[in-house]
């Protein structure tokens, strides 16, 4: 597989996903508060893997410029949509990846990637690419599945006959611990790391990091 096969994996689940119910909604909620906490109004942030632009229509209205990305073109309609719907100020969306070239080096105060890291194929640059796009001091802030801290089943046989099949898109299994360091490799201050379950232990760490 590769990254145009996902783009047609997320394309082809986008309105299925957009009707999907989050799983953890007391988790989210304590998500989207934290991240609010960690805005200011005159910042610029850039979402990466926006999905349906979810996240992004209940958190741009705290900030200067919101821009969600996501490589889906499917997924961007349907964020789309639901902008046109209802409208919010310094709101955009685009289909891209993190290493396009309409996303200036330095232009972000705040990057943000939820559900999205174990997703890209080559993680260490992304997260190099990701350093480059944030001003000075900038913050990234991530919520990822951690697959190396799951259950060695899932992992090593499930996940593969699903990919090989079609039903799974590419997915890196990585341990939070490998992932605070790769974070870390990549030019970061890893200043929080925290568990927003409420329904037992999802191992997706929330991960606040700092540019150096």
């Amino acid at each position: 597989m590769s990254i145009a096969s996902d783009a047609r994996f997320w394309d082809r689940s986008s309105r299925r996903y957009a009707k999907a119910a989050v799983a953890d909604q007391s988790g989210y909620a304590r998500t989207l508060d934290r991240t609010r906490g960690l805005l200011r109004a005159g910042d610029q942030v850039l979402e990466l893997g926006c999905g349906t632009g979810s996240t992004a229509m209940l958190l741009a209205g705290d900030v200067k410029s919101y821009l969600g990305t996501d490589f889906s073109p499917a997924m961007i309609e349907i964020a789309e949509e639901k902008r046109l719907v209802c409208p919010i100020r310094g709101l955009d969306f685009l289909t891209a990846t993190a290493e396009a070239h309409q996303l200036g080096s330095g232009q972000f105060e705040v990057v943000l990637g939820f559900n999205y890291l174990h997703l890209v194929r080559d993680l260490p640059g992304t997260l190099r690419r990701i350093h480059t796009l944030l001003a000075s001091d900038g913050l990234f802030v991530s919520k990822t599945p951690c697959l190396g801290d799951m259950n060695p089943l899932i992992r090593l046989a499930l996940l593969p006959v699903m990919r090989a099949t079609g039903l799974a898109p590419h997915a890196g299994a990585f341990s939070t611990e490998e992932l605070v360091r790769m974070i870390s490799a990549a030019g970061f201050e890893v200043v929080a790391t925290e568990n927003h379950a409420t329904k037992g232990n999802d191992n997706r760490p929330y991960i606040v990091a700092r540019k150096r």
